[in-house]
């Protein structure tokens, strides 16, 4: 009889604490009967890794402006109208020249023939065919180095950096985030103190240097690449803007090749390089275009709630952490939320914006011209309306919670929406923000925009503008999970009673500098 009554007395505690830990918290509805059909159909019947491999495998890098990225949004505007989204359309912004490289063939001829791994700068120039050139290094750091070289450069291909040591790697590339990392995150941080750097000074000598190489006449000019065994990391180096000074070809090397040919010149031994760059430069159309697709809401269809993604990426992988996974993973979504028939208050409404590699030049230009310029900060009618939005930029990883961006009032109510997804991983709300990205862009501006917190795995150690960032690197399950996750939230802001609190209008921003608009 003891026995008995031990049991029933363990089982009421259990019963009367079960609810406390299961149950959302109080007061925000969770609609559990929606997860559940969420879950279903994102985990059983998933689509977003054959999204991701036409991304990646079959279009390739998507840099602003070239052809590939648009034919990858005419596919994904393809595919969107054939689940039956509305108003699949295009919304072009101001951007300049677009930029394709076509062919990269790089060799040292002598004093051993050996292939180059490596690829050129995007927005520099080709070599109009192979050209053959005697490599020498220039070490231009400062003004007095100028007088160093003049006249000394013609006809030569230049190493420009300084050899570094490559250390043996004792940790490993990949790591998701542990309960220590996610307490970290989780803290107020303190406030950054200013770099105080002279980023004007150290742009203003990028360009006389520039220009030093152009005078002098090199064929063109190679760096030893960030990153190591293979893996090098290659962004921009010439100009969008026509009217921009001219810059020489310019091409980033494998570190282990370009230590090579620092090396056997130190010896004093000749070295031969043979580069034949094929880049095209775009001028015809001097805008870009951000994609936009929509499931209509019901009864409060005026009001919208966005998800997005940058679709752009750099070129010498195929975008697929950066940011195919994002595209990816928003795109199920909205084939999530279509398929499983669930009814949608608002409107829903998907954008995968181009030139965030740029500086977050298509979300800025969608956010300007339908919510408010942060110069001026005069919300339009459509700012009212806008209840969320929602962004995936940080890689492949698993999502394990979401980056508050300062916003107190959200708290509780994304706590509810994540208790169905803590036995996924995702238990973590950050007060801090997080930068770098296109939610920035509605933040600036008084809105609720929202990244969400994703294991790192490799994105800074490996992939991230690198030229591995391809679809070998994309982890299935956690972008499954991810899209299951990104629906949920979605669903939960379209349905939810009242839009999601709201931070004070910020005051009107100063004008950017020149200098960024082009970088």
């Amino acid at each position: 009889m003891r026995t008995r009554h031990t049991l029933l007395i363990a089982l009421a505690v259990v019963l009367l604490a079960w609810p406390m830990a299961a149950a959302p918290p109080a007061g925000e509805p969770v609609d559990l009967d929606a997860v559940y059909r969420i879950k279903d159909e994102g985990l059983a019947r998933s689509t977003v890794m054959h999204i991701e491999s036409y991304l990646t495998d079959v279009y390739g890098p998507r840099l602003t402006g070239s052809p590939n990225i648009r034919e990858a949004a005419a596919w994904a505007q393809k595919t969107m109208t054939e689940w039956g989204l509305a108003n699949v359309h295009t919304e072009s912004f101001p951007f300049g020249r677009g930029w394709q490289n076509e062919r990269f063939v790089a060799l040292a001829i002598e004093p051993r023939a050996y292939p180059l791994i490596g690829f050129p700068k995007a927005w520099t120039p080709g070599t109009s065919g192979a050209v053959t050139g005697e490599a020498v290094m220039a070490d231009v750091r400062a003004e007095a180095d100028f007088a160093k070289y003049r006249g000394q450069l013609r006809g030569k291909i230049v190493l420009v950096d300084r050899v570094r040591d490559l250390e043996p790697h004792f940790q490993p590339y990949a790591r998701r985030l542990t309960d220590g990392d996610l307490a970290d995150i989780s803290r107020q941080p303190t406030a950054a103190r200013p770099s105080g750097q002279p980023v004007a000074a150290s742009r203003d000598f990028d360009r006389k240097r520039t220009q030093f190489w152009i005078e002098e006449g090199v064929i063109a000019t190679v760096e030893m690449g960030r990153g190591d065994g293979g893996t090098f990391f290659v962004q921009g180096g010439g100009s969008r803007d026509a009217k921009d000074p001219p810059v020489p070809p310019q091409v980033v090397l494998a570190a282990e090749h370009y230590g090579r040919i620092a090396r056997t010149l130190d010896k004093k031994l000749p070295v031969r390089l043979q580069f034949d760059i094929e880049n095209r430069l775009y001028d015809q159309d001097l805008t870009a275009f951000n994609i936009l697709g929509e499931i209509p809401g019901t009864d409060r269809a005026s009001e919208i709630v966005m998800l997005g993604a940058h679709f752009d990426s750099w070129h010498a992988g195929t975008g697929a952490t950066d940011n195919a996974a994002g595209s990816a993973v928003m795109l199920e979504a909205m084939r999530i939320l279509k398929t499983s028939g669930l009814r949608l208050r608002r409107t829903v409404r998907i954008a995968l914006w181009s030139g965030e590699e740029q500086g977050l030049v298509g979300s800025r230009a969608y956010v300007k011209q339908h919510f408010a310029d942060p110069q001026t900060m005069q919300p339009t009618p459509e700012h009212g309306r806008l209840a969320a939005y929602f962004n995936v930029d940080n890689g492949t990883g698993a999502i394990r919670g979401v980056y508050l961006q300062s916003n107190e009032a959200v708290a509780p109510i994304f706590s509810a929406w994540m208790e169905p997804f803590k036995n996924l991983g995702m238990t973590t709300l950050a007060i801090r923000n997080t930068g770098g990205t296109d939610h920035l862009a509605f933040d600036a501006v008084g809105l609720p925009g929202f990244q969400f917190i994703q294991d790192p795995l490799e994105y800074n150690t490996r992939t991230h503008h690198s030229n591995m960032d391809v679809y070998e690197r994309v982890q299935a399950q956690d972008m499954m999970q991810n899209a299951v996750i990104v629906a949920a939230f979605v669903y939960h802001a379209a349905n939810r009673e009242q839009p999601l609190p709201r931070k004070p209008l910020p005051k009107p921003l100063a004008p950017r500098p020149p200098q960024e608009v082009h970088r």
